[in-house]
């Protein structure tokens, strides 16, 4: 897979034109098996979180939970943006997946305290996975430039870190549900510009589209899942 690393990003060196049908293909191919490999870790992770209780550590300092996993999680995306031309890269995109399974074992093991927990797992991965496969069939088979919607979604990344870090200190319950709803919508749209940039030759190196595109399917099912679990967990 190193020898299919790409070194430039064609927006920055002309355009999509810049690399061949071919290179976009196995540059897409390769993506794809990348996030498939990287469930495996992102699974694991989840497992031994749950295993070890750790949701009941992150409950003691919110706070502190809330700085391990800004800063690790950032940490990693620098180190993996850093070595995305190398082997290396892999092993630190497989390493934050683990550490991202673990971070969202906290969820799973609220989730998993309702009767149809496993219920409501299994619907929002159903629904990620389809939101997934419509914007991946739209971004590979549409004629349209959904580039432009990048600048836009970024813009709505920003609003929704603010209104997070907010209620993260007011509890705002609807604010909460709005902040989720859009989250949803913002990165399942995320998913249309991510994978159409692969499509396009806009993203010519395999690890970072395959981080971008784990970004948004993380956020679209730990969304998904905390709506389920407002609207249909069942404690009985």
């Amino acid at each position: 897979m190193n020898d299919e690393l790409q070194r430039t990003n064609p927006y920055l060196n002309g355009g999509a034109g810049a690399t061949s049908l071919d290179t976009r293909n196995r540059v897409l191919r390769n993506t794809y098996w990348l996030l498939a490999l990287s469930m495996i870790p992102t699974v694991a992770g989840a497992w031994l979180g749950i295993e070890l209780n750790f949701a009941q550590v992150m409950a003691r300092s919110p706070g502190m939970a809330l700085l391990v996993f800004m800063g690790g999680a950032i940490g990693l995306i620098f180190a993996i943006q850093r070595f995305r031309n190398s082997s290396i890269g892999v092993g630190l995109l497989l390493v934050f997946t683990f550490f991202m399974g673990l971070m969202l074992s906290r969820l799973l093991a609220y989730v998993l305290g309702f009767s149809n927990g496993v219920t409501l797992i299994t619907l929002a991965f159903g629904g990620t996975a389809a939101i997934f496969l419509t914007m991946a069939t739209i971004a590979t088979v549409s004629k349209r430039d959904f580039t432009g919607l990048g600048k836009w979604l970024m813009v709505g990344v920003v609003v929704l870190i603010v209104a997070s870090l907010a209620n993260f200190f007011f509890q705002i319950p609807a604010l909460f549900l709005t902040i989720s709803s859009l989250a949803i919508v913002i990165f399942s749209a995320f998913m249309l510009y991510d994978v159409q940039r692969v499509v396009n030759g806009g993203e010519t190196n395999y690890i970072s589209a395959t981080l971008a595109i784990y970004l948004d399917l993380y956020n679209v099912f730990q969304n998904l899942l905390m709506i389920l679990g407002i609207f249909g967990g069942n404690r009985d």
